[in-house]
């Protein structure tokens, strides 16, 4: 039994090149320094702002964030992934300094906007660095292995957040700056420089060796846009896991920080332990959307499990958090991979631009829409709405998927 669990582990991460695992280590830098957006509420709140002043600095780094993909995708297609990473990492590090450094109200909301904006141009030139390094074969697995250094990486920065902001909440943001600046030369010590004609042309290689859909623009892939309409109602209602879920937690469950703490940090946790090994199992054995749609409707199901009135309130919060994170898993994963394989050596940064763009703009609307439905309408009713849209998308990813199998038929 312990062999096999062992083999299981084994071929989960085999086969994954070797610059996918130092592009995973810049990013598990990168993020064990992530700590500025999660204590920023807080923070504004500290040097004599209001909570709720907090909370709008925190939708203007989604609304910058929004600029910032298209940007990053535009950069990417025309510069290249290699240098769009760097300079994304290496400005942005700067930026977070200039941040801890501003007292305005004004100040602190313009910072934020341009700090996002950069911030956020990375995340489309990550994205077309994870299909350049990997293949159609391990794809998936390529996506979970970043996902993992990203949750381990959270992990550390929001457990080392919290001890610095005891001490001063300033060092927030001289750590978040270092460690964005140290991943960025760390991009350029360990992986090799890549050009923009070395880029497209590996692309188009294996553009060759493959089926690719060959369109111009993702402005025109129709079913791509219909996928991003369904991610955002996907992304709305998993965004209340940072915003809404806390608080429910504390209020209505009663759990106090430590146990709060201890609830979310078992989704990294989980993620981190067995998301690979899910993603090895089910990688071929069902259509792309087919997950996505299984995963959105046990989402819908983990929403509806914080209802039900358990005896204890720490167990609801164990349970929904065991759902949840399911359904993270078999769904996330295979998002990307999705909308890799629809795109071509020179608009992949599009598509990944687009498809960063409907998650910002899904953080900005869950993130201001959540409390004001458990201001007016209360916890009960926000989770039975969010179950109800969870469940919508499920149903739209197994209709997309229908439609193009149809397609595809009456094609042939």
């Amino acid at each position: 039994m312990l062999n096999t669990t062992i083999n299981l582990y084994k071929n989960a991460y085999a086969g994954l090149p070797r610059k996918m695992w130092l592009l995973s280590l810049v990013m598990l830098i990168n993020r064990s320094g992530t700590m500025v957006l999660a204590f920023m509420t807080l923070y504004c709140h500290h040097i004599g702002y209001s909570m709720q002043q907090g909370g709008w600095v925190v939708a203007i780094y989604g609304i910058g964030s929004l600029a910032g993909a298209f940007a990053g995708g535009k950069i990417s297609d025309r510069f290249g992934f290699y240098h769009t990473q760097f300079l994304s990492l290496l400005c942005g590090g700067i930026l977070f300094m200039i941040l801890g450094q501003m007292q305005s109200y004004t100040a602190i909301c313009i910072c934020t906007f341009f700090l996002s904006m950069v911030n956020e141009a990375f995340r489309p030139a990550n994205a077309t660095a994870i299909a350049y390094y990997s293949s159609s074969q391990n794809r998936t697995q390529s996506f979970s292995l970043v996902r993992l250094a990203i949750n381990l990486g959270w992990g550390i920065g929001s457990g080392l957040g919290g001890l610095l902001a005891s001490i001063n909440y300033h060092l927030l943001f001289w750590v978040d700056g270092c460690t964005n600046i140290l991943a960025a030369f760390l991009l350029l010590a360990i992986l090799p420089k890549i050009t923009l004609v070395q880029q497209k042309q590996l692309h188009e290689s294996k553009q060759k060796k493959s089926s690719t859909l060959d369109i111009s623009s993702a402005y025109k892939d129709k079913p791509f846009l219909v996928f991003l309409g369904l991610q955002v109602l996907f992304a709305t209602c998993f965004f209340q896991l940072f915003t809404t879920v806390p608080l429910y937690f504390k209020e209505s469950l009663q759990l106090n920080e430590f146990l709060i703490g201890t609830v979310m940090g078992m989704n990294g946790f989980l993620i981190a332990l067995v998301e690979m090994v899910i993603v090895f199992k089910l990688e071929g054995r069902r259509p792309y959307l087919i997950l996505m749609s299984y995963g959105t409707l046990i989402m819908s199901f983990s929403f509806l499990l914080l209802n039900i009135p358990f005896a204890h309130g720490f167990i609801i919060a164990l349970v929904f958090m065991f759902f949840i994170t399911i359904s993270e898993m078999t769904a996330m994963p295979f998002m990307n991979s999705y909308y890799i394989a629809r795109s071509t050596a020179g608009n992949r940064g599009q598509y990944a631009a687009l498809y960063t763009m409907a998650w910002s703009l899904a953080q900005v609307i869950g993130s201001s829409s959540g409390t004001q439905i458990v201001q007016a309408a209360g916890f009960f009713n926000l989770w039975c709405l969010v179950a109800a849209i969870s469940f919508i998308g499920a149903a739209g990813y197994r209709y997309l998927y229908k439609q193009n199998v149809k397609k595809h038929f009456s094609a042939t």
